[in-house]
């Protein structure tokens, strides 16, 4: 596992999600100068949107500007095969978490699926 320079924690796709629509679960957090990563995953299920209008991806596209996106790699793969193995996960949810994971960081989240995974520090939002 490795550290990231200045990044503070990872977010799961619905922290970006719910900033997107303003949803008050994560105004404070986000409002701060942290810095936060995101795994490419998310940034594949943000733009992936089927439909997606020009103006949507461009609002996407700006937000994950100010995010660190990592790009999926040997390590963080074989972690999300463990995790995936381990706790019967999705394979998103296991590259998101594996991510976070590899970079010894803490991932926020406000999906329950992932209160299951102990080898991951997890901060669920309410």
């Amino acid at each position: 596992m490795f550290a990231v320079s200045g990044i503070d924690f990872f977010v799961d796709t619905n922290i970006l999600i719910y900033t997107l629509t303003g949803n008050p679960i994560v105004s404070d957090l986000l409002q701060y100068s942290f810095l936060y990563g995101v795994s490419a995953i998310t940034e594949i299920e943000l733009l992936g949107k089927k439909n997606i209008s020009p103006h949507e991806a461009s609002i996407i596209r700006n937000l994950l500007d100010d995010c660190e996106i990592v790009e999926i790699n040997k390590t963080i793969k074989d972690i999300a095969i463990s995790l995936k193995q381990k706790y019967s996960i999705k394979t998103p949810d296991a590259i998101i978490a594996a991510t976070a994971k590899s970079f010894n960081l803490p991932l926020i989240t406000a999906d329950r699926d992932f209160e299951k995974i102990k080898d991951v520090d997890i901060v669920i939002l309410d």
